[in-house]
């Protein structure tokens, strides 16, 4: 199921108008089944005011310095002893999440799965179902509907130890970490 997006903007003479609705549907991967992220917005640069509707230009998931992005992701019940497939092709798997999701695999620790930093100061907050967010060395914090989270660049991995799945709205704005 889709997102609607409604965007508003200028006409000439500096009046507001709605430059564009539409649905915007979700990205998925093989390799997450009924795991889904939703890029609604998003710049690589400080925005503007795209007065067309016109999505601005970006590269990969997470954004750079000064870039930001908008969406919502679900975070899928962890199945406990799972095991992938018998034939599963995880280089495919790994090279179509690459694909969809620019740069996202390069912040994932493969040994330690769900684990991840970026450069990101993130605003979450949680629509429905219950997540949990783990942080270094074990320490967590279990949300639920209205919870909200601002991360600003740690280590963590999102959980879901429900038999539903979470929703999540999620703003990154990339940052400079301190010296």
């Amino acid at each position: 199921m889709g997102v609607r997006r409604v965007v508003t903007g200028h006409n000439d003479q500096g009046k507001s108008i709605f430059a564009s609705d539409e649905v915007v549907e979700p990205i998925t991967v093989d390799m997450l089944p009924g795991a889904e992220w939703f890029t609604l917005w998003g710049g690589d640069e400080a925005p503007t005011f795209p007065d067309d509707g016109s999505v601005p230009d970006y590269k990969t998931y997470f954004p750079p310095l000064g870039g930001f992005r908008f969406g919502i992701f679900t975070v899928q019940p962890e199945m406990e002893g799972s095991m992938l497939p018998e034939n599963f092709d995880i280089q495919a798997a790994f090279a179509e999440a690459e694909h969809k999701l620019p740069g996202m695999v390069d912040h994932l620790e493969m040994e330690n799965l769900g684990m991840h930093t970026t450069d990101t100061v993130d605003y979450e907050f949680v629509i429905s179902g219950e997540v949990v967010l783990e942080l270094d060395d074990g320490a967590e914090v279990t949300l639920k509907p209205g919870d909200t989270v601002v991360q600003n660049g740690t280590r963590h991995a999102w959980r879901n130890r429900t038999n539903e799945p979470a929703v999540l709205v999620v703003v990154l704005i990339g940052a400079q970490r301190g010296t």
